[in-house]
């Protein structure tokens, strides 16, 4: 069953290259047939290897082989609590872009074979249990989704590409060379996670564990994205197809958070205890930029890419309080943890449907402008409604999985960093501000379109295609946000493991 997990990271690529191999003059169905297929058989064998894992927590399905021995570098792959929840979500997500794209005409086949390609790199991204293969996936994400930019966005696609690359590309840089950093320290020289975890090898070098962590935390952060080195995240979503945003938004901001859970906190504990106010200080700062820079957009898709930088604060907030000391906080931390794990999965389905529904927006009136919008709800009361309830879960309302992770990461930073939390939540109202503001501005009121030529309705409501994509992610977050045991199992044994690495 070891081998399962492997074929779940390399299956996306395989089908790539097979793609590539066939003759441009086949059909774009049979392409598009395929990507299906294989996103759906993709997600299949996540769930046979969610139902075969133990909830007691631990490294499973692991793979370890040796790759460049002299170096210390091996093929180490599993899976637990942190890493399962991400698989799954970047399954659902691949999937729902490669149902919604089933009316894409322009060269489908790169199309097609790049997104496959783009799905092993998160696979095997949150996989990965060896510092270099994570770097290697880390990089080949930002290679795919430059091309995916570049190639079928908007009008300013190539530059927000450009800036998009340059920018999450220096992060990895910077996250190389923290690698590197912790490799120097071990002994014996490895690039392991499990290993470097087990070792601690900078403890008591407090200097150059700081700067360890530094190289490490720039590089995440600008993946993440967290203020200041987010400025790349609203022209790539806006100028991104709009498939390319959602797994943008939802997929790949997570390698960042799902980094310092997984590579900071347990292999740098020390370094990160001392400098975790800093972490705290910036997750504040992005939950409320975030959230005042999306209440002075104009564009629907630029306010839902700042609302981002919001959510993506609140897990950063969460993972900085963790490291408060003191035996009277252990649950409150352990639910922060949680928290933002349940966080990463709450947002990938519920910013990911919004970003889906903006591509709906976008292909009936060309424009992303909400003031070009006025009372769509009476000519797509449906897309109306999908909207509705995409935002509504976007505010933490109780029965969606936004509720579950808001509550955990304010209820578990609360106790240990009171201020902190208590700033944060202004975040939640501003966000509801700009949210509802939106709805009522584009949907209620007395019709106004912008043109849309060729159009044989003035607003066409959701077709089969973008349902079939968009319905089952919002039902997703409806079960998460009433039916949590479930995931909660899955992730609370991880989240024991991190706190208990970083007590060391």
């Amino acid at each position: 069953m070891t081998a399962v997990l492997t074929a779940i990271v390399l299956l996306p690529t395989v089908a790539a290259v097979l793609l590539l191999c066939l003759p441009r003059s086949t059909p774009r169905t049979v392409f598009l047939a395929v990507w299906v297929a294989v996103s759906a058989a993709v997600l299949v064998l996540t769930l046979v290897v969610w139902a075969g894992y133990r909830d007691d927590g631990g490294i499973q399905y692991e793979t370890n082989a040796r790759w460049i021995p002299s170096a210390g570098i091996g093929y180490h792959i599993g899976v637990d609590g942190l890493s399962l929840p991400l698989i799954a979500l970047t399954g659902v997500l691949f999937l729902a872009c490669s149902v919604y794209a089933l009316r894409e005409t322009r060269r489908v086949r790169e199309f097609a074979a790049l997104f496959l390609f783009l799905e092993t790199t998160c696979l095997g991204l949150f996989a990965a249990l060896d510092l270099i293969l994570f770097f290697v996936f880390f990089d080949l994400s930002i290679v795919a989704m430059y091309f995916i930019i570049a190639g079928w966005g908007h009008t300013g696609a190539a530059r927000a590409a450009l800036k998009f690359f340059l920018y999450t590309f220096i992060g990895s840089l910077a996250l190389l060379l923290g690698f590197i950093g912790l490799y120097l320290a071990a002994d014996p020289h490895t690039f392991d996670m499990v290993a470097l975890t087990e070792q601690n090898p900078v403890a008591g070098r407090s200097v150059y564990g700081g700067f360890v962590l530094l190289a490490i935390g720039v590089g995440l952060a600008v993946k993440t994205p967290t203020v200041p080195f987010h400025t790349w995240l609203p022209p790539a979503h806006t100028e991104a197809p709009a498939e390319g945003s959602a797994i943008l938004a939802g997929v790949l901001l997570k390698m960042g958070t799902y980094g310092f859970l997984r590579i900071a906190m347990p292999i740098l504990p020390e370094a990160w205890r001392t400098y975790a106010l800093v972490f705290v200080v910036v997750g504040v700062v992005s939950v409320l930029y975030g959230a005042l820079v999306a209440l002075a957009q104009t564009e629907f898709k630029r306010m839902v890419a700042y609302t981002s930088v919001n959510h993506m604060g609140y897990i950063i907030l969460a993972i900085g309080a963790a490291a408060a000391v003191g035996d009277d906080t252990g649950d409150a931390r352990r639910l922060a943890v949680t928290g933002a794990t349940y966080q990463m999965v709450s947002h990938g389905l519920l910013t990911g449907a919004l970003f889906l529904l903006a591509g709906v927006l976008y292909q009936r009136g060309r424009t992303y402008d909400m003031g070009a919008y006025s009372g769509v709800a009476a000519t797509a009361p449906v897309f109306a409604a999908l909207t509705g309830v995409a935002v509504f879960g976007s505010l933490g309302l109780p029965g969606f999985s936004g509720f579950i992770a808001e509550f955990q990461i304010l209820a578990g930073s609360l106790g240990p960093r009171p201020v902190a939390t208590g700033l944060s939540v202004l975040g939640i109202l501003l966000t509801a501000a700009l949210l509802l503001r939106a709805l009522q501005r584009m949907f209620l009121g007395p019709l106004r379109l912008p043109e849309a030529p060729g159009a044989a309705r003035p607003f066409a409501d959701i077709r089969a295609h973008e349902g079939a994509a968009i319905v089952p992610l919002l039902i997703l977050a409806v079960v998460l946000g009433l039916t949590p045991r479930f995931l909660l199992d899955v992730i609370e044994p991880a989240s024991r493991g991190v706190l208990e690495w970083l007590a060391r």
